[in-house]
């Protein structure tokens, strides 16, 4: 995740589903927010950077799903 500026060096604060886990606590995605950005990653494996989508396709993807 790049940091925009020297005073920016908090780290995101991060968000799971509560219906991400099928009752296993580890098994989840969590979301984060950042500078016009929404951050995904994997719980479980927090050595792989997350995926870094633009605020719009986000709110594009998650508008189609509650669709579903």
């Amino acid at each position: 995740m790049r940091r925009t500026s020297a005073q920016d060096v908090s780290e995101p604060a991060w968000f799971k589903s509560s219906y991400s886990s099928n009752g296993n606590e580890g098994d989840c995605v969590e979301v984060a927010a950042n500078f016009g950005s929404i951050h995904v990653r994997d719980s479980k494996n927090l050595s792989v950077p997350p995926l870094t989508i633009e605020s719009g396709a986000w709110a594009d993807f998650v508008s189609s799903m509650q669709g579903s």
